[in-house]
């Protein structure tokens, strides 16, 4: 909904928000299910309202559990029968400057501001530890806005009694600790209320009436900062730019005005602000975000602006390139098409307005921000929160060359008669084996992420897998892959629960850039194979269907599975006695670690 879409109106919000939630909950609408409990020091009612807009918006319906007015750190350390039997997803603790109970005097020592400090720290450090301890749920804490004044003027953020340098201690305490636990988020409302003008967001008047930390307007935006880490958390996030070039890229036409006479660089200001976004794009790829081209344009044209010289930007950045004269819906379709995308992992970045409402009417769950001007481009995509970041894998790093890989393998293939003489001019290699630590991170992402190829879509939190690969009851596989042409890293997943002499298999996916190479057959052969170690005569497959996975609906008779049951939802269940399955061959070499 482009109510909700940054930048957005506040007030609009907050006085039309039963009018929104009802215009989101229409029926047919497929959400995920999550619940939410808020631990407030301040008073919490309308952050709630506000949160709940626009996770619906990301396609999560949440349910509340609600402290009581500055009850946070009782609710968390102390047995509470109602947050235990809510049995929350995750925690979200809403503190704020005014939670802080002790700050140091203006004559204080460095060594007495530090030990104040550290017993402040300790006390959310306490607080955080029982949480996980209790509920083993992603925790969002939110660090701390500068104080409203500074007594000590300029010298606040450099004397120890200073309260802007106290602030920026405490909040580098929770960065290291969120640093070194998992599903332990910040939520930097310190940097929103920078953004939004401290001055603003601490107006005293809705603390002394309402005991609002901070002015109603800014509830919306502290709430969609939180609404960008739980819809992370729970594989929301986008995947993919698709860019227009024309004034979007860089200024001008280059049909009309020609490679020589675009503005890019550094030679005007317009060129400038170009070079800079261009600059922002380029950076995308170190957080794995893939980059696509469609554009109206005569092709060979459009690639020479990407030519010049002075141009951040290279072909060879994008893993797809669509300058033609087709409708860009078309195009943007056809691109998730060739990546193994489902279009909605898509942001569509066009100057044009006319071309952004075909795109947003005609693709469906595509988001398309708003472009005014290219002074605002970085803003807008920066604070529109697609590509919020929870946690950075090697992989994540690579993926933008790993599908500019896999588009050298699609060109690769159109070379071949043969598809199996294909599959093996790859010289593909695959490492299979239970789980490992150092691809823990990659392994919970993946099942937050994946739609397609994901048989029972169960997301699980990194300590959550963790605890599967230390459990004698489960048996854990994750799958590696590379060819002659590239790494594509962790890919498949699968865990299984020993019942007996029964193994259940509770997860199971893969990534859609290794469709029909072979690996879910190199998979399923090693998975059978450890169940019938572990004693197992039969294995239980599940298939639960939702909008995006109709893609393997009938995935365990490829294996010589046999239906056994299916209820009116289409939920069905699987099994094969590990004597009588019979392994695929596959044209990959397979290892272990």
């Amino acid at each position: 909904m482009r109510e909700l879409e940054y930048p957005f109106d506040a007030g609009y919000l907050i006085k039309k928000k039963a009018q929104i939630k009802k215009s989101l909950l229409v029926e047919g609408t497929t959400f995920l299910e999550k619940k939410v409990a808020i631990l407030g020091g301040s008073t919490t009612a309308e952050v709630k309202n506000m949160l709940e807009l626009f996770l619906l918006n990301f396609g999560i319906r949440p349910s509340f559990y609600e402290s009581e007015y500055n009850k946070f750190f009782e609710d968390g350390m102390f047995d509470n029968p109602a947050l235990k039997e809510f049995a929350p997803d995750v925690i979200y603790i809403h503190t704020t400057s005014r939670n802080i109970i002790s700050w140091p005097k203006a004559t204080d020592s460095s060594e007495a501001a530090k030990a104040i400090a550290n017993e402040t720290y300790e006390r959310f450090e306490e607080l955080w530890n029982s949480l996980k301890e209790k509920y083993n749920c992603p925790v969002i804490q939110n660090n701390f806005e500068y104080p409203t004044y500074r007594l000590l003027g300029n010298a606040d953020a450099v004397f120890p009694g200073g309260g802007v340098n106290f602030v920026n201690k405490l909040n580098a305490l929770f960065t290291e600790y969120a640093c070194s636990h998992e599903n332990f988020y910040i939520h930097d409302i310190n940097y929103e209320a920078a953004c939004f003008g401290l001055d603003k967001w601490a107006d005293a008047l809705y603390w002394c009436m309402y005991k609002y930390a901070m002015t109603l307007e800014a509830i919306p935006q502290c709430a969609f900062g939180v609404a960008r880490i739980i819809k992370a958390v729970f594989g929301k996030n986008k995947k993919a730019l698709s860019l227009d070039l024309d004034n979007t890229l860089w200024g001008g036409v280059i049909g009309d005005d020609g490679a020589d006479n675009i503005e890019i660089g550094q030679e005007t200001p317009m060129a400038q602000g170009y070079h800079e976004f261009q600059k922002y794009l380029k950076r995308q790829e170190e957080i794995g975000v893939v980059l696509s081209v469609n554009s109206k344009n005569n092709e060979d044209t459009a690639k020479t602006g990407l030519e010049r010289p002075d141009s951040v930007l290279k072909l060879d950045d994008f893993a797809s390139f669509k300058a033609n004269w087709n409708n860009k819906d078309y195009n943007l379709i056809e691109t998730a098409k060739e990546l193994n995308l489902l279009p909605e992992s898509f942001v569509f970045v066009d100057d044009n307005p006319a071309e952004r409402e075909l795109v947003r009417e005609n693709v469906k769950g595509v988001s398309v921000p708003e472009m005014d001007g290219i002074e605002n481009y970085i803003r807008t995509l920066d604070r529109s929160g697609f590509f919020e970041v929870i946690a950075l894998s090697k992989d994540d790093a690579k993926r933008a060359e790993m599908y500019r890989e896999n588009a050298e393998r699609m060109k690769a293939a159109a070379n071949f008669a043969d598809y199996g003489e294909y599959l093996k001019s790859l010289n593909m290699k695959a490492e299979i084996d239970a789980f490992a630590p150092e691809y823990m991170a990659r392994i919970a992402q993946l099942t937050n992420k994946s739609n397609q190829f994901n048989l029972t879509t169960l997301r699980l939190s990194q300590s959550e897998i963790g605890e599967f690969a230390l459990s004698s009851e489960y048996i854990t596989l994750y799958g590696k892959l590379e060819d002659k042409f590239g790494d594509n890293g962790v890919v498949s997943v699968a865990i299984g629960k020993k019942v007996g002499d029964e193994v259940q298999i509770i997860l199971w996916l893969m990534s859609c850039r290794v469709l029909k190479r072979d690996m879910e057959y190199a998979m399923m052969n090693e998975f059978v194979r450890r169940c019938a170690e572990k004693g197992a005569l039969t294995v239980k497959g599940f298939y639960y269907p939702t909008e995006k996975n109709a893609m393997v609906k009938d995935f365990y008779s490829l294996f010589g599975f046999k239906k056994v049951s299916e209820d009116g939802a289409g939920n069905t269940a699987w099994e094969v006695g590990t004597e009588e399955y019979k392994p695929k061959e596959v044209c990959i070499e397979i290892s272990g670690r």
